[in-house]
C-alpha cells in the first residue's frame, strides 16, 4: 500500500469498536497478570475472549506469526512469543494485541509491571506512557508526522532514555499496517501532513539504556542491544481538528489494576 487510505466517519466508528475490544482484552489480561502465570496462558485467555466477542485475533498467522498476542519481557522490545515462561516478581511485560471485527482492525499495547518492580522500571513505564500522551497531543489535523515523532523523542530523551528507531507506528484500517509510518523520532514541521480521516497507531518503544536493538533468529522477537529494559505503549488514534480522537483506551486496564 503506497498511499494513505482515508476513513469515513462510519469506518472510524468500526475501528473504534475493534480498538475498544482490544482494550477490553488487555483488561482481561490485567485481571490475571501476576507472578506464576505463564505468558502462553495469557495468550490463550486473550484468544478465547476475542473470539467470544465475535472477532478474530489479528496477529494470529499475520505474516506467519504463530500467536494471538505479542508478549515481550523485560529487555524484549516487541514481537515476543508467548511461552511456558512463568512471570516473576519484578518483571515488566509488554502485551500487544490486535483484533479484526467487521473487517476493521484495532491495535493497542500496554506494558505491565509484575508485582514490585525496580525504580528504574517504574520510571521507564511512566515516561513511556507520557511519551504516548505527548505524541497523541500532536496528532491533530494540520500538524505533521514529524511533530508526533519529535514530541515522543523529546519526552524520552529529556529523561535520558533511548528511542527505538527500527520500528514505527503505522496507519490502521482494513489492514493492520497501512501508510503512513509513524516514527517515534523526528523534526517538527517535517513529514506527511496529518488530515482528518487518517487513523494511525502511535506506539512509543522506549529503552532504559541505549536506543539500539537486535533481531532474534526466530524472525520476530526484538530486544535491546545492552540487555536493559524496554517499554511499549500504543493507542489507535483518529486525526481530528484541535484534538486527537483516541479510539482505544487504557481506562479498562487501569480500573482493574487500581482494584488490586
Amino acid at each position: 500500500m503506497s498511499k494513505v487510505i482515508f476513513k469515513t466517519a462510519e469506518e472510524i466508528e468500526l475501528i473504534r469498536e475493534s480498538s475498544l475490544l482490544v482494550s477490553k482484552t488487555l483488561a482481561e489480561i490485567a485481571k490475571v497478570i501476576a507472578p506464576g502465570i505463564t505468558t502462553l496462558k495469557l495468550n490463550t485467555l486473550a484468544e478465547e475472549f476475542i473470539r467470544g466477542n465475535g472477532a478474530i485475533p489479528a496477529f494470529l498467522n499475520y505474516n506467519g506469526f504463530p500467536f494471538s498476542l505479542c508478549i515481550s519481557l523485560n529487555d524484549q522490545v516487541v514481537h515476543g512469543f508467548p511461552s511456558n515462561y512463568e512471570l516473576k516478581d519484578g518483571d515488566i511485560v509488554s502485551v500487544d494485541c490486535g483484533v479484526i471485527k467487521n473487517d476493521f482492525f484495532g491495535d493497542s499495547a500496554y506494558t505491565f509491571a509484575v508485582g514490585e518492580v525496580s525504580a528504574e522500571a517504574k520510571k521507564l513505564l511512566d515516561v513511556t506512557q507520557e511519551c504516548l500522551k505527548r505524541g497523541i497531543e500532536k496528532a491533530v489535523s494540520g500538524n505533521r508526522i514529524g511533530d508526533v515523532g519529535y514530541a515522543v523523542q523529546d519526552c524520552a530523551e529529556s529523561h535520558g532514555l533511548g528511542v527505538v528507531r527500527e520500528l514505527v507506528g503505522h496507519g490502521v484500517g482494513r489492514n493492520l499496517h497501512e501508510k503512513p509510518e509513524v516514527p517515534n523520532y523526528g523534526r517538527r514541521g517535517s513529514g506527511m501532513k496529518l488530515l482528518e480521516g487518517m487513523v494511525i497507531a502511535i506506539e512509543p518503544m522506549i529503552n532504559a539504556g541505549r536506543a539500539g536493538v537486535k533481531f532474534w533468529n526466530d524472525g520476530w522477537t526484538v530486544s535491546t542491544v545492552d540487555a536493559k529494559l524496554s517499554a511499549h505503549f500504543e493507542h489507535t488514534v483518529a486525526i481530528r481538528k484541535g484534538q486527537a480522537d483516541v479510539l482505544s483506551t487504557f481506562d479498562y486496564i487501569e480500573e482493574v489494576l487500581n482494584k488490586v
